[in-house]
């Protein structure tokens, strides 16, 4: 290929090296009003009175809005295809909040400092009610986050408001139960991992105005330019028609810009004064008010028998959304979804799992989407087993995962149609050294290196459920136009469609001109996440450029006076077979700007029945100190299978990124409530995120499947990338100094008291 599978620099490279890249914030104009929010001190509270009087007379304040100035209509922030699945739970404003930081009052101004003086003087009165702040006694609790008859749940996803449960549902195959019976061998833990912050560059932000047709324009660093449109006409009670979304280019999302977190404050403000406004959340704003990963604890029952081979996988998986249902039904899906089909020799598995609302923040989509925290406990315990037999653990795994042409188990009756995981593990093996250095070697002065692995698979967007189209112009002169949907956030998927165009259209990167997201002009797309830009719209582009292919011959045909089937398009020029004549792509272009009734212009959408699997092997190697229980990470190795790689460069950037988060998840990465539901961790001092000095040594590389379905054989790489790092960490220090590490994050105190209880007699120490 020319130019697929090929390290092709991003179309914006020279933009961001030179600092011309244009955000959110550099196209507001210096005159828009600044709005903040006033949030709630109180975990779980009644507004009883808010007195506006001395915020009002702050010069330079242009309005001050509370609940009673907001339609009375609940809508969702999640950003999925309608009908969503999360809750209708929200209002703008509410008179009852539901976490500490939950908005009571929207101020705009002409100034920052004056916005924040009026914040100052707002005098609140509150009912204060007791909260919920432990998820697992949220169920069926007499405290109910949402007692109000106006929640509406448009899905059946097992949501009940009156408990306190935002989604609740099981499925299973066979008695697993029975199995687990006759099973030799059998583990039964329960394992923890903790919200955790995207910690994006760019915070969220939004600007809104009113053009000259009255319409509401909202420019936002957003993931889901099209999902943001819906929200904002449900919470405005306004037309669709009326709201025209622009994507900027993006400093980052994680998934963290799938829920629309700013974008209806100042969209409220324009909407209700005319006036241009924006809102730039703080750093505090994003880590306290925004929508971090769901904390989920997973109970994992795991049988073998004497042979070594998994009969039964039995895992339930009680999520905590938070104060809202953001994402709540689907992340906790994925927990089961996307673990349980790694082990393909199963004859029975149950998946089950309750959400619960909680008054802390709510919680929302982050890369991984919830495979990320069920991977760790179904890894963690498909380890234990192993050493419960008295197996290699990688061998273990060889003798039970899926390979290309099985049924997935718990996977939707799915085939994997393209599988290297064997190949990506054996791979991983050799690279670390396994055989060499498996469970653990002693370093001398008190310090232990141990390696542990991990495997992991993702989807490739939502089968049956994600949609994207792309449209593709000739321009005079011959040079094409991409128009998409998908939003690039930094991952360069401009880059990687325009690619997939100029292979299709035999021509050059240069001659792809790719347009950013206007929901006004961009065709429709579902919006990226759910790793599905790269499978759905890279498809969309691929069966756009045939359609615009056989345009270009037909045009060239007309002009060349010969039938459409003697015709061919070389890239450059439409060629007359029978008798050599030709006419360029650029002559076509031209006179096509002339006396022309055909619009050189297609448009395609694909939606996929099946979500095709990345899948993904992981070791880590961890060097820890018994003495202090500090554990290291010295090396990592990953090997992923991700179909045919789109651009190897880009590809090798988003693993190293990911496995870096999912190391940060495993070693560092806690939010911390307080006893009354405040949140400590609002700020880089007390949120700790890997430095590229805390990740180690970090080795990528890909071993290629051909995805039939995908295109060029493609399948995802966005996600899958952050799954691994918890898990082989885990396993890892396990290995090191025969601590099992069972809740996130591995901190040196869990080491440390571990092996202190292990010395005084304990074979194998949980902490």
């Amino acid at each position: 290929m020319r130019v697929v599978n090929q390290s092709v620099k991003k179309v914006d490279h020279r933009a961001l090296v030179t600092g011309k890249a244009v955000y959110t914030d550099d196209l507001a104009p210096k005159e828009c009003l600044i709005v903040k929010v006033l949030r709630s001190p109180h975990a779980h509270a009644l507004i009883q009175d808010i007195n506006l009087e001395r915020a009002d007379k702050v010069a330079g304040i242009e309005c001050i809005l509370t609940y009673k100035d907001c339609p009375d209509k609940r809508f969702t922030m999640a950003g999925q295809t309608y009908p969503e699945p999360s809750p209708y739970d929200r209002l703008i404003l509410d008179r009852r909040v539901r976490f500490v930081g939950d908005p009571v009052a929207v101020v705009a101004g002409c100034s920052k400092d004056a916005v924040e003086k009026a914040l100052g003087l707002i005098k609140v009165k509150y009912e204060v009610l007791e909260p919920v702040l432990d998820f697992r006694s949220a169920r069926d609790n007499e405290v109910l986050v949402h007692p109000e008859d106006s929640w509406k749940s448009l899905c059946p996803v097992g949501a009940d408001n009156k408990r306190n449960l935002c989604a609740s549902g099981s499925c299973a195959d066979q008695d697993v139960d029975e199995v687990l019976k006759d099973c030799s061998y059998v583990v039964d833990k329960t394992y923890h991992t903790q919200a955790n912050q995207q910690s994006m560059m760019e915070t969220f932000r939004t600007y809104t105005y009113i053009d000259a047709y009255g319409r509401l324009n909202v420019v936002s660093s957003t993931q889901i330019p099209f999902h943001v449109r819906r929200i904002l006409a449900n919470a405005l009670d306004i037309p669709k028609a009326k709201i025209r979304v622009i994507k900027p280019r993006i400093g980052g999302g994680f998934g963290a810009k799938q829920t629309a977190v700013s974008e209806v404050y100042p969209a409220l403000v324009t909407w209700m004064t005319g006036k241009p406004a924006k809102m730039v959340f703080t750093r505090e704003e994003s880590l306290t008010a925004s929508s971090p990963r769901h904390e989920m604890e997973v109970r994992v029952r795991m049988g073998a028998d004497k042979d070594g081979i998994i009969k039964a996988i039995d895992v339930y998986t009680l999520s905590n959304t938070g104060a809202y249902g953001e994402h709540g039904p689907t992340t906790v899906g994925l927990s089961g979804h996307k673990s349980i089909p790694l082990y393909g020799k199963t004859d029975a598995f149950r998946f089950a799992y309750d959400v619960v609302y909680t008054n802390v923040m709510s919680a929302g989509a982050y890369r991984g989407y919830g495979a990320t925290q069920g991977i760790f406990a179904v890894e963690s315990a498909v380890d234990e087993l192993a050493v419960q037999i008295g197996m290699d653990p990688v061998a273990f795994r060889e003798k039970n995962i899926v390979r290309e042409g099985q049924i997935m188990p718990a996977y939707y009756g799915e085939k994997a149609g393209s599988c290297a995981l064997d190949r990506c593990l054996e791979r991983a093996k050799e690279m670390i050294g396994w055989d060499e250095k498996y469970p653990c070697r002693d370093m001398g002065n008190g310090k232990v290196r141990g390696v542990g692995a991990a495997l992991a698979m993702q989807g490739s967007g939502i089968s049956g459920v994600d949609t994207a189209a792309v449209g593709i112009k000739v321009n005079d002169d011959g040079f094409y136009s991409l128009m998409i949907g998908a939003t690039d956030m930094g991952t360069g998927c401009d880059t990687i469609l325009a690619q997939m165009a100029a292979e299709c259209l035999d021509c050059s990167m240069e001659e792809i001109i790719v347009h950013g997201v206007d929901t006004d002009a961009s065709p429709y797309d579902t919006g990226s996440y759910a790793s599905s830009t790269t499978y759905v719209t890279g498809m969309a582009v691929v069966r756009t450029c045939e359609k615009l292919r056989d345009m270009i011959c037909e045009k060239g045909a007309r002009y060349l006076g010969c039938g459409f089937d003697d015709t061919e398009f070389d890239g450059e020029n439409v060629i007359d077979l029978k008798t050599g004549r030709t006419i360029s792509r650029a002559e076509i272009g031209n006179r096509a700007m002339c006396s022309n009734e055909d619009a050189l212009y297609a448009s395609e959408a694909f939606s996929s029945p099946v979500s095709p699997p990345p899948f993904m092997a992981g070791i880590a190697e961890v060097e820890v100190d018994k003495e202090t229980g500090q554990v290291e990470l010295t090396d990592y190795v990953a090997v992923v299978d991700c179909g045919t790689v789109i651009n190897p460069a880009l590809a090798r950037v988003q693993t190293e990124g990911g496995l870096a988060q999912g190391i940060g998840m495993a070693l560092f990465e806690e939010v911390v409530y307080g006893p009354q539901g405040k949140n400590y961790s609002n700020s880089f001092m007390q949120y700790k995120i890997p430095t590229r000095l805390d990740v180690g040594n970090i080795r990528v590389e890909f071993e290629s499947s051909y995805e039939a379905t995908g295109p060029f054989g493609a399948k995802s790489i966005g996600e899958i990338v952050i799954n691994t790092p918890s898990p082989a960490i885990a396993n890892a220090v396990s290995n090191a100094v025969g601590v099992r590490i069972r809740e996130l994050p591995i901190t040196a105190e869990k080491i440390y008291w571990g092996m202190q209880e292990a010395g005084k007699g304990s074979d194998l120490v949980e902490r």
